[in-house]
Order: structure tokens, then C-alpha cells, then sequence
């Protein structure tokens, strides 16, 4: 087992933004992505990037995301590599939490996406998936 988790590319982003109409308006008319899942009562809203599955923009109002999430990249890696992941993080000191911020030492499933996710936090408190 390397030290580290080996990416494979970039699966998503979020952003927390002020107006989340106007947001969804913006990113579904202006930028033409394609709406995945609106959750009212979450105020998010997601968007697939390219084909659907292989890449997603989530939307947050202020306040709202999980994990304190204000900025977000998750990225892509093969399942044994996920798998892997929290004894990989472990080695280096870092406990990911789960989905809900409690401690981890298995993925958190999406299954709208589909997608499992190792979450942790860079030096600066961003939130890495």
C-alpha cells in the first residue's frame, strides 16, 4: 500500500452562494449544465458536468452545506483505492469524518450520485473528498 491515495481526476465541486434561485437559474440558463437534484428543504441545488455521473457542481446557501463546507473538491479514485483511504489518512494523522462530521473509518454513501466518499481537510480547512 503507497502512502498516498492515487487520484484519477476531478468529481465535484461546491460553492456556497446567496440566492440559491438565482444561482440555479444562472448555472442551468447562462452556463446550459444540466440540473441533477434540487433539495428544497437541504437549499441545494446539483448540476452534472459533461456526462451525468462523471462530474457534478453542488450549490449551497450560505450556511446550509454539511461539514462547515464552504469550499469543496472531491476527486476521483478507483474503489479499492477509497476503500483504502482511512487507513491511508490514518498514517498521516488525519481522521476523516463521516457524511455527519462524527469520526470515519469507512466511506459515506451517496446513492443518488452513486458515489462513497472519504472526507477530510487540508492545512486551510478546506474540505477535501
Amino acid at each position: 500500500m503507497a502512502n498516498h491515495v492515487p487520484i484519477r481526476g476531478l468529481f465535484e465541486t461546491h460553492l456556497s452562494v446567496r440566492d440559491l434561485p438565482r444561482a440555479v437559474s444562472f448555472y442551468r440558463t447562462t452556463v446550459g449544465l444540466p440540473l441533477a437534484l434540487e433539495v428544497p428543504d437541504r437549499q441545494a441545488a446539483f448540476f452534472w458536468v459533461g456526462r451525468a455521473g462523471r462530474a457534478m457542481l453542488g450549490l449551497w446557501s450560505l450556511g446550509t452545506a454539511p461539514l462547515g463546507l464552504s469550499l469543496h473538491v472531491a476527486f476521483a479514485v478507483a474503489l479499492d483505492a477509497l476503500l483504502e483511504a482511512p487507513q491511508r489518512l490514518a498514517a498521516h494523522g488525519v481522521t476523516p469524518p463521516s457524511f455527519f462530521g462524527e469520526p470515519a473509518t469507512e466511506p459515506s454513501v451517496i446513492g443518488w450520485m452513486p458515489a462513497a466518499a472519504d472526507y477530510f481537510r487540508d492545512p486551510d480547512g478546506h474540505l477535501l473528498e
